[in-house]
């Protein structure tokens, strides 16, 4: 068992897939604000200095990069979780009380890690959440691509232009998750080591 220094809090696998992940949602949601920009549904635009692309055709062309990225990258991390073990042992089980201890914890600054390679109920939660999320904005991705071909898809999203707001508040989502997550490594930076090298 490792202690002290060489204690391994996440294995290589799970930070590769980690920072492939950052990156690919980075592209993903920057290209996407610009092709949101091409034509907004909401009295907004996001400011061009935010978006990747310069223009519709680059964007699509980035954004179906990331999509790929994501995508296999996923998968990979995935099934390393399922087949290892992994998503059971770190992500269940989940109760409400200990969410709502959890959660009250957090609020106060009180949360303990007494072990960092143990993730707590709120932790848990979140990580499910964004994971659901993903698989989410891949679906409505995939009626915005390809909406003749997944016609079944489509009519359960409520046709094409409700799966382009499912596509938009999801991806909003992961953004929240991601600010909430930087804010969280910010006031415990070991995390981002951790993520780093290991330990």
């Amino acid at each position: 068992m490792h202690t002290g220094k060489n204690l391994i809090i996440h294995p290589g696998w799970l930070r590769v897939t980690h920072w492939i992940n950052a990156f690919a949602v980075l592209l993903l949601v920057s290209s996407g604000w610009r092709i949101y920009n091409a034509s907004p549904f909401f009295p907004f635009s996001i400011p061009s200095n935010l978006t990747l692309g310069g223009w519709l055709g680059g964007a699509l062309q980035w954004h179906f990069f990331a999509m790929w990225l994501l995508l296999i990258n996923g998968i990979v991390y995935l099934l390393i979780n399922v087949l290892s073990g992994r998503l059971h042992r770190q992500f269940f089980p989940i109760s409400p009380k200990a969410f709502l201890l959890d959660m009250a914890a957090a609020l106060k600054g009180k949360l303990a890690h007494a072990d960092p390679r143990k993730y707590n109920t709120v932790q848990r939660v979140a990580y499910l959440f964004v994971m659901f999320d993903i698989v989410l904005i891949v679906l409505s991705g995939l009626v915005l691509w390809k909406s003749v071909q997944f016609p079944l898809l489509r009519e359960l999203m409520g046709g094409y232009e409700a799966a382009r707001r499912v596509h938009f508040f999801a991806m909003a989502a992961l953004v929240g998750f991601v600010a909430v997550h930087l804010v969280m490594v910010a006031l415990v930076p070991r995390t981002l080591l951790a993520m780093i090298r290991g330990r």
